[in-house]
């Protein structure tokens, strides 16, 4: 399985970018999809995920009514769009997938998730 996550890029304060990330190979639709990211000097960290049947989302606090995850499983991609980003929001953001088939649940647990990709930058500007 592999994950490449696209469309980082830099803006300002209270802008939009909308993030994808293509699987190829294994069973994307049984799979849960999540964001993570990690911003300089600090610990890679859940952002938010969706269930292999879009069923179910998780969003942690600070991403809350700002950003907003997706599916597509006709066409293996997810989505991450992103909307009133603040300069906290600058990270690098991956794209990972949890291998566990139908899973009912998002895990924010780095460990549950198998699949990663390599990662795109999200620079936020004051």
């Amino acid at each position: 399985v592999q994950l490449q996550a696209s469309g980082g890029g830099s803006v300002s304060t209270g802008g939009s970018l909308k993030l994808s990330c293509a699987c190829r190979g294994g069973t994307f639709s049984t799979y849960v999809m999540a964001w993570f990211r990690q911003a300089p000097g600090k610990e890679r960290e859940f952002v938010t995920g969706i269930t292999w049947n879009g069923e179910t989302t998780n969003y942690a606090d600070p991403v809350k009514g700002r950003f907003t995850i997706s599916r597509d499983n006709a066409k293996n991609v997810a989505f991450l769009q992103m909307n009133s980003l603040e300069p906290e929001d600058t990270a690098v953001y991956f794209c990972a997938a949890d291998r566990t088939l139908w899973r009912r649940v998002v895990s924010t647990r780095t460990e549950e998730y198998t699949y990663w990709g390599p990662g795109t930058l999200v620079t936020v500007s004051s």
